[in-house]
């Protein structure tokens, strides 16, 4: 009896632990998102931008960090959901941008699901081969059908119209900028119940011994399907408010360039930690930004300083580091 009392005090005090981390990064989330609205008014643009690739970042990290599938070809859901929202509202005339995020959603899925059956039949570097292989098919269809994407030239005339009615997308961003935030944060939320659930463990076990879960009973196969049909979700979230929010689709949203930088942010944040995605495209992005403004002819030199510093003495990311760190402290005064 009190060793029932005792695995039951346990579980409740890591629920507690867990429900107190999710409230602590939801604050620390809208902590950033407004210090960001303060110090950067006229360029809400860019922060609405870093969550649309943050929603990118974090699908990769659903089957990259969490299912250990080698993917270099992510940003065809991403696309795929921005093409999806904005064919909704160029040729449909159907402007709602609740309706063109459902659109995008489905859109990401559908990709995700075709990306996974064809990924998943392959492992390790054959799997890379094969995801460039599909960004560049992808790529390849967006540019050919031309009279729906618009080709090189981009797929314009997307206007949504004011969310609920009342909320207009204005030349400032300050609409996309909280319609983004909203998502963000509501995504995040799901997935963190999304990998603590029992289908998320099964995903973990997956990527630490197929073959046990296999002998267990479980189909490894069809639950990476899975998770890469919810992954295309996520990141269509993600090219649904792109195009939303920038009225505008470029084949760049499907370039391999694109999917290349994905990976290299959740490598800096750390992978299966949807924090370290999160911090990772954070840190990227404004790198990025500070120093090709600051260098313009020198600053590729300065990022991939930073990557390979990150690689050799933080292997696991900034935020997987800064936690193994913050974590070992704990146990020493323990």
């Amino acid at each position: 009896m009190a060793l029932v009392m005792n695995n039951e005090n346990g579980r409740l005090q890591h629920r507690r632990g867990a429900i107190g981390r999710d409230l602590a990064g939801i604050a620390v989330i809208t902590a950033i998102a407004a210090i960001g609205y303060v110090a950067f008014p006229d360029n809400l643009a860019l922060l609405t931008r870093m969550m649309t690739i943050a929603l990118l970042v974090l699908s990769l990290d659903l089957v990259t960090g969490y299912c250990g599938v080698a993917t270099l070809g992510h940003a065809a859901l991403f696309g795929a959901g921005a093409y999806a929202a904005g064919i909704l509202s160029a040729h449909y005339g159907i402007n709602d941008p609740l309706l063109m995020m459902l659109a995008g959603i489905a859109g990401g899925a559908v990709a995700g699901l075709f990306c996974g059956v064809v990924i998943l039949r392959a492992h390790g570097l054959p799997q890379l081969v094969l995801s460039i292989a599909l960004i560049n098919l992808f790529h390849e269809f967006a540019n050919k059908a031309s009279s729906w994407t618009g080709g090189s030239d981009g797929l314009s005339g997307i206007a949504p119209d004011p969310i609920f009615g009342i909320f207009e997308f204005d030349l400032y961003g300050q609409t996309a900028f909280f319609f983004g935030m909203a998502l963000l944060l509501a995504v995040f939320m799901l997935l963190r119940l999304l990998v603590r659930s029992p289908f998320g463990m099964l995903c973990r076990a997956i990527k630490q011994d197929p073959l046990r879960v296999r002998a267990m009973g479980a189909s490894p196969k069809a639950a990476l399907i899975s998770m890469y049909g919810i992954s295309g979700a996520v990141a269509g979230i993600g090219g649904a408010l792109n195009a939303i929010s920038t009225q505008v689709v470029g084949l760049d949203s499907l370039s391999f360039t694109q999917s290349a930088e994905a990976l290299v942010m959740l490598v800096l944040g750390g992978t299966g930690s949807l924090f370290g995605a999160l911090s990772g495209t954070v840190v990227f992005m404004l790198f990025e930004d500070y120093v090709s403004a600051a260098n313009p002819f020198h600053w590729l030199t300065m990022v991939g300083a930073l990557l390979i510093a990150v690689v050799l003495f933080a292997p696991k990311g900034l935020y997987g580091t800064a936690a193994n760190f913050i974590g070992r402290r704990r146990e020493q005064h323990s």
